[in-house]
């Protein structure tokens, strides 16, 4: 199946969401709902790629801003700052201290605003224990192991009918959604797209 990562970005909002959904629950290999998936999760991957650049080139360039142009404007927001509240002082150490101060509150709200864009390992507890990869559909089993639904129905109908890692006696129709890890799952690609990235 091709689709156009650009086309499929567009429609994501509306189309993308409710064709997996309805994709899901109709056909029950889920080959077409999982090739739709990585299409979503390619296009939400490019636009977060493409974002992270922009906000990336942004900072980099606030950041070359020389010192000494940085330094007269803090200087002159202070001034104004101290003739505003009446503490006009002429003392050059205060202002130093104060300058100081706010560079390394800017190098501070620097540091923070790449941590978002910064890809790390995915929490353990929202991937698969038999792929490793992140949720799409988690379902937890009377062992309380949850695993990627499409992963565990592909074991029990070539392997058998057990828990891969307990070793537990297991059917399909004891397989319950994990609404709880989907959540987690959605609000943790919600702040970071990188993670959509696929392997």
């Amino acid at each position: 199946m091709v689709l156009s990562c650009h086309i499929i970005s567009k429609l994501l909002p509306y189309h993308g969401k409710q064709a997996l959904t309805l994709l899901k629950s109709v056909d029950s290999t889920y080959e077409m709902a999982e090739d739709i998936w990585q299409v979503l999760a390619k296009a939400k991957y490019l636009d977060w790629e493409k974002h992270s650049t922009e906000r990336l080139w942004r900072m980099e360039s606030l950041k070359s801003v020389s010192p000494w142009t940085c330094r007269e404007a803090c200087e002159t927001a202070l001034q104004e700052h101290h003739f505003l509240t009446g503490t006009l002082e002429e003392d050059s150490n205060r202002s130093d201290n104060e300058y100081s101060e706010q560079i390394k509150l800017l190098s501070e709200v620097f540091s923070q605003a790449t941590v978002a864009d910064t890809p790390t390992d995915v929490p353990d507890y929202l991937c698969c224990q038999i792929t490793f990869e992140i949720f799409r559909d988690p379902v937890i089993t009377p062992s309380g192991v949850t695993y990627e639904r499409a992963v565990l129905v592909e074991h029990l109908h070539k392997v058998g009918n057990f828990d891969p890692v307990t070793r537990e006696p297991l059917k399909e129709h004891q397989l319950v959604p994990n609404l709880a890890i989907k959540e987690a799952v959605q609000a943790y690609l919600k702040e970071h797209s990188w993670a959509h990235k696929l392997n």
